[in-house]
């Protein structure tokens, strides 16, 4: 075995220590500037407008919610996540922040996906007026302190195996929320490790700015099926194949 080679396999090795990214597959729905709900008040933060369980496609507004987000017209909120019409498929990926971390994020402050599209950008430069809905899940690993960090505006709610651990609702700048999953599902009687739903419900519902961060030690996947390959895992392997032809030469 040439040396050539053995330096190639460990380059390989090396470079593959960084897991490969993680792609989520969402719906951006448009709406017009002048639906309601969209380009009005501005509410500020506002903490348990829908409800602390996932229990179709869609959140719930709560009595809370109900009282500054409106059910009714072309923008109503039942339209938000579930409206078929208006709407494209649009990719976020998330990328390992170090070799080995194990830490995978997302950083856009200027997320702007449909501009031009659809209802256009109705005079504002840019379209500030949309929601984006993901369904996938995630590996869970029981007292492992696995969290989710989300950072943006405006409204955001994301539901781990039915149950709501970010809210952000309302109209607002720029913030930010962070859920450890023990915690979560500690608090609502436990979870074994292994795989649950991950629904993730965006509103950019007004102009200046829109901001979508994450950062998260989940292992997220955009379907059930999609394996996230561990950090390492593929450099442990290089490596033991490196072993074996070594073995193999003192052998010869």
């Amino acid at each position: 075995m040439n040396r050539s080679f053995i330096a190639a396999l460990l380059c390989s090795a090396s470079l593959s220590a960084l897991a490969a990214p993680v792609v989520l597959s969402g719906t951006v729905r448009d709406f017009h500037a002048d639906a309601v709900n969209f380009e009005g008040g501005i509410s500020g933060l506002v903490g348990g407008a829908v409800s602390s369980t996932l229990s179709g496609a869609s959140p719930t507004l709560t009595a809370t919610g109900a009282s500054f987000i409106s059910n009714s017209g072309a923008g109503a909120f039942d339209n938000w996540y579930t409206r078929p019409t208006d709407s494209v498929s649009y990719n976020i990926e998330l990328n390992e922040s170090s070799p080995g971390s194990g830490v995978y994020t997302y950083n856009n402050n200027n997320f702007f996906p449909i501009n031009g599209q659809i209802y256009g950008d109705e005079g504002y430069g840019q379209n500030y007026h949309f929601t984006y809905a993901i369904h996938a899940s995630f590996g869970y690993t029981k007292g492992s302190g696995q969290t989710f960090t989300f950072g943006g505006d405006d409204d955001v709610w994301v539901y781990f195996d039915k149950l709501l651990g970010i809210d952000l609702g309302g109209v607002h700048g720029f913030a930010s929320s962070t859920v450890n999953l023990d915690d979560l599902f500690n608090a609502a009687g436990g979870r074994d490790s292994g795989n649950y739903a991950f629904d993730f419900f965006f509103a950019e519902r007004h102009t200046s700015g829109s901001n979508l961060t994450i950062s998260t030690s989940l292992l997220l996947r955009d379907n059930p099926g999609q394996s996230v390959p561990e950090p390492g895992s593929l450099a442990l392997a290089g490596l033991a194949l490196m072993a074996g032809l070594r073995t193999r030469r003192r052998r010869a």
